[in-house]
């Protein structure tokens, strides 16, 4: 790696706001550091320590709510960030990804990636509170790759497949919505002209598929998600 903690730390205190004293108290974004590099990971720590609203996590530190990585190879971050910090928003320091890799580090949480030739401490500041507050953001390059690798999933998976990007299809959308709304399966199956068992095949086989208790359970969770 070639970012220069030594030049973070000189320039940390030089970008760090001042506070003041009216603001109101707002709490401090809990962040964990995860690095190949032992020394990195000890140089990121020291610089995150000094930036204001932020505060370095006890323990795991893939228990944070924003998770900092630094990996040389990002063939290794699935196994630097591990299963339990899928749910944790990720911050990801490296140079440029292949496309493949790009997807992997989405898969393992990253909702921002700085990249190694523009990290300093007010840059990693910012990064981690985009994070916190659900903000994402890829450079440009990155940023294309995604939407081209969403146009081939759109195209060669979910059409084919009779599914919409939420990862359900068109009839199951509807289904939930017309539940969401009061309907029962009998007043469904009227409006969408099919017979009652199809409704409830399309549910069953919804539920199961994503996990789901019952009925009520597919609504709270599409509602909750934004799928309708």
């Amino acid at each position: 790696m070639s970012i220069s903690i030594a030049r973070m730390e000189d320039t940390g205190s030089s970008l760090t706001p001042r506070a003041h004293s009216s603001a109101p108290a707002t709490r401090a974004v809990s962040v964990g550091v995860l690095a190949t590099d032992p020394l990195l990971r000890t140089g990121l720590l020291s610089v995150l320590r000094t930036q204001p609203g932020l505060r370095l996590a006890d323990g795991d530190p893939r228990q944070a709510g924003v998770l900092v990585a630094v990996a040389d190879d990002l063939r290794t971050l699935p196994y630097l960030v591990g299963e339990t910090a899928r749910h944790t928003r990720l911050v990801l320091v490296a140079d440029p990804p292949q496309p493949a890799e790009l997807w992997k580090a989405i898969e393992s949480g990253l909702v921002v990636l700085v990249p190694r030739k523009e990290v300093t401490p007010e840059r990693l500041r910012k990064a981690v509170a985009d994070a916190a507050r659900g903000f994402g953001y890829l450079p440009p390059e990155q940023l294309g790759q995604v939407l081209q690798g969403m146009a081939r999933l759109h195209r060669d998976v979910l059409v084919p497949n009779e599914l919409t990007p939420t990862g359900l299809s068109t009839r199951e959308t509807t289904v939930l919505r017309l539940l969401a709304q009061g309907q029962d399966t009998a007043e469904i199956a009227a409006e969408m002209s099919y017979s009652e068992r199809t409704v409830k095949n399309i549910l069953h086989k919804l539920t199961t598929r994503l996990g789901l208790r019952n009925r009520t359970h597919a609504v709270s969770y599409a509602l909750r998600n934004g799928l309708i």
